[in-house]
């Protein structure tokens, strides 16, 4: 079958095993572990690329214990990432789920890289955010995708949804952190400017031949690397596809609606379908309710995830989780119109808040947080401070020093970009901060106090109003060549003096759809109702609307797939309306396992490919 596929090619009432809806990060692994299985899988996605907002992230997946994680941290435990998570998650989600990505979360890394495409790296250097918290680590947990060649692909790789253009250098080169290092140092060290031509000069080639770049990395990785393992084994993959209805019967849900333009067809489904679209973040309704105040405009997530896969949940009685510290997870932002007329949404995660001469202040000019937190506890502290002083927007200042050395927003280190920034209006820029005061509409005085008290922390190290750069991960988030004694605190003295607006964004929904420790979505009552998954963001997150470290929906999304397609795989393969889950050495083989199933495929049973528990 041609991937992607047209639905008229399946006939009305075709029988399958799974259906997961959604081809973000979460949906793309439950397609991949249930077709490793042999399982008749179909995939659905709502748009025209994906990916959803996985494509855009870092694709970092935080996943403790793993062997990889033991190669640059061997002395890690889960019982330490245990004590971790219940310090930092606590009440707010339930327990068992966290037990269960625990106790799942190696095996789920172990077969995927065993199965299939994606492969991981872990970094030396990458920190739990709270790092304060008992049980919390400087690295091992946070595992990273290998750069992909997207060439691999063929004309699959248009699927893949594009790098946010601002993320980007020379017209849409995907960089990251061995990027930026050397193309900063190009015209300084010969390493690097050899490094800097081979990579500038790939992308240059990859713009003629295949009309964007073809080295992929971070969330477009791991999204390539997993489509190109669905194209290995054949799964039916349906783009610009609609749910219309889940069906539901005395063995739960067995049948599914779907819509591609004028094509309406209702499949079988045997095991059970995987909801991943994505969360809620843009359903009208949703949205209004649990993220009042927040336009839809200040959102940098994919399109896809609009929520309308729940409405149909709800159809056949599941429900919202309860408890989460906030409804979503949260980065700073700023806005700024594009030539052609969209709106580009700026996170601003950890470029250049944290880092020397720069601060946040509110609408009267004064500081009201630690900007060397987390971008998510950044976020819902700006909501907090806005609920007594007007604090949204806020503005981050630099001077001439942060400027050349961090950037600021979009704006590039050096300057980069500033002179159409200014034009355009996205950064307001003055001779001195009484000027700048004056063209943000702050009170010139307060601004002045604060970063005078800002510069006065600078000199000592410690920041008596916030706490900022006080622990380990907010001291990596500075600047480890800075020369003052704590790496996120620098005097603002140089002018010229610029800033930008933040908003809170939301990145990712953490309220969804209530699910057991399989991640079978539950009903009012607490009941399981069969042959019905939810993963990625449209689970009600076990991190609980916390965000403790990085690749904390991704990760989850990783395991929970696994344990739902595993799950799913039961109750097709044994015919258990219940879908109690069995021992792989206990399970029949699929039904009218399709021909393309390769013998890979099938070897990835002999390495417990499909979940037992």
């Amino acid at each position: 079958m041609d991937m992607p596929a047209k639905l008229a090619s399946l006939a009305d009432g075709a029988e399958v095993d799974v259906v997961v809806l959604g081809a973000g990060g979460a949906g793309l692994s439950a397609a991949v572990y249930a077709a490793i299985a042999g399982a008749r899988v179909v995939l659905v996605e709502s748009t025209e690329y994906v990916g959803g907002t996985t494509a855009w992230s870092a694709g970092t997946t935080w996943v403790p214990g793993t062997a990889l994680g033991a190669t640059v941290n061997p002395q890690d435990t889960l019982a330490a990432a245990e004590r971790f998570l219940d310090a930092a998650v606590g009440a707010r989600s339930d327990p068992a789920l966290r037990a269960a990505l625990l106790k799942n979360g190696p095996k789920a890394v172990e077969v995927m890289q065993a199965n299939s495409q994606l492969r991981y790296r872990a970094r030396p250097f990458h920190p739990d955010y709270l790092s304060e918290l008992e049980g919390s680590t400087t690295c091992g947990r946070a595992l990273e995708p290998l750069p992909f060649d997207g060439r691999l692909l063929g004309e699959q790789l248009a699927l893949v949804r594009p790098p946010i253009p601002e993320f980007t250098v020379l017209g849409g080169m995907m960089v990251d952190r061995d990027d930026i290092g050397h193309l900063l140092k190009a015209w300084r060290s010969w390493t690097s400017f050899a490094y800097s031509a081979r990579i500038v000069a790939r992308h240059l080639l990859d713009r003629l031949r295949h009309g964007r770049g073809t080295r992929l990395l971070m969330g477009n990785a791991l999204v390539g690397r997993l489509l190109l393992s669905l194209k290995e084994r054949g799964v039916t993959l349906l783009m610009q596809t609609r749910a219309t209805q889940l069906h539901r019967d005395a063995a739960g849900v067995s049948r599914i609606t779907l819509r591609q333009g004028d094509t309406v067809r209702t499949l079988s489904v045997r095991g059970g379908v995987v909801l991943a679209s994505g969360g809620f973040n843009r359903h009208p309704q949703r949205r209004a309710a649990l993220l009042p105040g927040i336009a839809g405009a200040w959102c940098p997530g994919a399109p896809g995830h609009t929520g309308q896969a729940h409405d149909l949940a709800e159809q056949v009685g599941a429900t919202y989780g309860e408890g989460a510290l906030s409804p979503c997870f949260w980065a700073p932002v700023s806005l700024r119109k594009r030539p052609d007329g969209s709106t580009a949404v700026f996170p601003h995660f950890v470029f250049d808040r944290a880092k020397p001469h720069m601060v946040t202040v509110d609408q009267r000019g004064d500081r009201f947080l630690n900007e060397s937190t987390s971008y998510h506890l950044f976020g819902i502290g700006m909501q907090q401070a806005n609920a007594t002083t007007p604090s949204i927007p806020a503005c981050l200042i630099t001077d001439a020093q942060g400027m050349r050395k961090y950037g600021l927003g979009m704006v590039r280190p050096r300057g980069m970009g500033l002179a159409a920034a200014q034009a355009d209006g996205y950064v307001t820029s003055a001779a001195s901060l009484d000027e700048l005061a004056r063209k943000l509409g702050l009170p010139p005085e307060r601004l002045k106090r604060s970063v005078e008290r800002l510069n006065a922390a600078a000199q000592t190290g410690i920041d008596p109003d916030f706490g900022r750069g006080s622990t380990l991960y907010q001291r990596a988030n500075g600047d480890a060549a800075w020369h003052g004694p704590n790496p996120s605190l620098g005097p603002i003295a140089q002018a010229p003096f610029h800033a930008v607006k933040l908003y809170p964004g939301d990145i990712g929904a953490a309220t969804g759809l209530r699910t057991d420790a399989s991640a079978r979505v539950l009903d009012a009552q607490g009941a399981v109702i069969p042959g019905l998954y939810a993963v990625g963001n449209d689970m009600h997150s076990a991190m609980g609307g916390t965000y403790p470290a990085p690749g904390i929906t991704i990760g989850p999304g990783l395991v929970f797939a696994y344990l739902a397609a595993g799950h799913a795989l039961a109750r097709a393969t044994t015919g258990d309306a219940g879908g109690e889950l069995t021992a792989p050495a206990q399970r029949r083989a699929p039904r009218a396992t399709p021909a393309h199933a390769s013998g890979a495929a099938m070897a990835g049973s002999r390495s417990g490919a499909v979940p037992a528990a």
